[in-house]
């Protein structure tokens, strides 16, 4: 099993614009994407407040993590950090590419941190309403 926290303010009480069901669609892809990449037993954190105007969304986990030589090529279309097990949970490789794409039609900001062997954070920030 894995452990799921959620830390900070809830989102009902942040308002963006945008569309609901893209942005469900961003948020699944990224939780689908960390517990699909954390082991038994890790942990999938999500995290939200609001900063300076934005409503900021972090999705932390405590899984392979993304080689730093990968990193400027997550957000394209098809690619897997690690292509075994994207297939083997019946992932595409669209996912953060989606995510991305989602993200700036709503004119906000997506950073990544990660280390390989501790997992990756996915920090979201959109424009409050």
């Amino acid at each position: 099993a894995k452990r799921f926290r959620w830390d900070g303010e809830a989102l009902s009480s942040m308002q963006v614009l945008g569309s609901r069901p893209r942005l469900i669609q961003l948020f699944s892809n990224l939780v689908e994407n960390a517990l699909a990449y954390t082991d038994a037993g890790g942990e999938v954190r999500i995290r939200t407040r609001r900063r300076e105007g934005v409503a900021q969304i972090t999705i932390s986990d405590t899984g392979i993590g993304i080689p730093d030589s990968e990193m400027s090529q997550i957000f394209e279309r098809f690619y897997r950090v690690d292509k075994h097990r994207s297939r083997s949970a019946g992932g595409t490789g669209l996912g953060l590419s989606i995510v991305k794409h989602i993200v700036q039609r709503h004119g906000g900001q997506i950073f990544i941190e990660s280390r390989v062997g501790q997992g990756s954070t996915f920090t979201v920030e959109l424009t409050l309403a």
